[in-house]
């Protein structure tokens, strides 16, 4: 599940850049800002499938081990 936030994250974050470029070259306020956003809550999303990522892996080292003492 992480990796799928990860890659949703990328693609908005992707998504946001383009958006941004188009409101810089139109010289829409706005779609400028909401591209900005839409780039930050892409990473956002990014950082939170890392996060999820890294307990995962961390809680399952902490099962191998428990069993290896057991």
């Amino acid at each position: 599940m992480a990796g799928g936030k990860r890659i949703r994250g990328k693609a908005q974050e992707q998504m946001g850049k383009a958006e941004q470029k188009a409101g810089r070259v139109t010289g829409k306020d706005d779609l400028r800002v909401k591209g900005a956003a839409d780039r930050m809550e892409g990473k956002a999303k990014q950082a939170v499938g890392d996060v999820e990522r890294k307990t995962k892996g961390t809680a399952e080292e902490a099962k191998g081990k428990l069993r290896r003492h057991t």
